[in-house]
């Protein structure tokens, strides 16, 4: 590295011989993944001033031309502070061994929790929105340039020891001009097999859109439960997740596609916002596609939607029960009514309950009159 780069970054130099101690000499015990330019340990660099865990990318030595994308990755972490990105804690460039030293996401990538029943539809919501503001930070205009991540995937969203997620992996990045719509920047084809853009694939002109798209198919895995690419899948149609979503109706999507624990989960008003905001994501012309303003806006109306239906949900569960609990002592045939409501609360039909539909239950199948229904008019 030049004697000016060094200067600048001093403050981010950690010694080898510290993180050689700290990392139990790249033991295998420590060993997290294996990534793109090297592999990846956990650090313990404990100190008198309490335990301080991170993880430690070691280059590949091999790598002789992953000198640009190491310094890339320092710059820009370096200059881009925000609470869902991954924190840079330091490097070391000694005796041809290229590090970077950062925070521990001891949650590790959302690939791996994709089709985890437990993530639920809520967690993933949030994930996604952390995820968006991330890319709107690096998005929105500093100074005279704006950052472009070049490389958005599942398997560069970290999460925390509070499922917060950070954006991770910008070996790829670059900065593009802030001052023309679309901050066109020509660049060499990278990035990762069905998160690419195609539009860019075609032009080679990377733009912030090109981000977008690349968003636009980790919202669908976040929603179908699975990557974008499955190599295992023997259906064609079915092998390329965005392709296969974008040949389906909503209700193919919503019946077929997604797994029926989180269709459960879904309130109609959230899973209607999500779909349309990632087939935006991904449309083919780029000017088509949103900003990340504005996913960033529709996500977080899409999670409020769904934690007040959660709420919803839970209160009206309670309720019930007790409900349940008092009309037992009148007659356990009219106890039924709740628990009945109850168990149509825990399906996909995310209705509100009226005095209609209660009377309806109770009575079965019996039709009510229109004198009948005017004695209980909806509330």
């Amino acid at each position: 590295m030049s004697s000016s780069f060094m200067r600048e970054f001093a403050h981010l130099q950690i010694p080898l011989e510290s993180i050689i101690c700290a990392t139990n000499n790249f033991a295998n015990s420590n060993f997290i993944a294996q990534g793109a330019y090297g592999k990846v340990y956990k650090g313990d660099f404990s100190s008198s001033e309490g335990p301080t865990i991170s993880a430690v990318k070691r280059w590949n030595p091999l790598n002789e031309d992953g000198g640009p994308e190491f310094r890339r990755e320092i710059m820009l972490l370096a200059e881009n502070i925000h609470e869902n990105l991954i924190t840079l804690l330091g490097f070391c460039d000694e005796k041809k061994e290229r590090i970077l030293v950062y925070e521990y996401a001891p949650n590790k990538s959302l690939d791996f929790h994709l089709a985890d029943p437990k993530l639920t539809w809520v967690q993933r919501l949030k994930i996604c929105l952390e995820t968006a503001r991330g890319l709107q930070y690096l998005h929105n205009p500093k100074e005279a340039q704006r950052v472009l991540h070049c490389d958005i995937k599942s398997g560069n969203i970290l999460l925390d020891e509070n499922w917060k997620a950070k954006v991770s992996d910008f070996g790829l990045s670059k900065y593009g001009p802030a001052t023309v719509f679309r901050s066109y920047l020509i660049t060499q084809a990278k990035g990762t097999l069905g998160y690419v853009d195609p539009a860019f694939m075609e032009t080679l002109v990377y733009t912030k859109e090109s981000d977008v798209y690349s968003f636009g198919v980790v919202l669908f895995e976040v929603l179908c439960s699975r990557v974008c690419i499955d190599f295992s899948c023997d259906d064609d149609a079915h092998r390329c997740l965005v392709a296969w979503v974008k040949k389906s109706s909503k209700e193919e999507i919503r019946d077929t596609i997604i797994h029926s624990n989180l269709r459960q989960q879904m309130k109609h008003h959230s899973f209607d916002k999500f779909l349309k905001l990632a087939l935006q994501c991904v449309e083919k012309e780029p000017r088509r596609r949103p900003s990340m303003d504005i996913i960033v806006g529709t996500l977080e109306s899409a999670l409020k939607s769904q934690e007040r239906f959660v709420k919803f949900k839970k209160a009206s569960g309670i309720m019930l029960d007790i409900a349940a609990a008092s009309l037992i002592r009148i007659s356990p045939e009219a106890s039924r009514v709740p628990l009945m409501l109850k168990s149509a609360l825990s399906e996909d039909r995310p209705f509100g309950i009226t005095c209609k539909n209660l009377i309806r239950t109770f009575h079965g199948s019996k039709q009510i009159s229109p004198k009948d229904e005017s004695s209980h008019p909806e509330p």
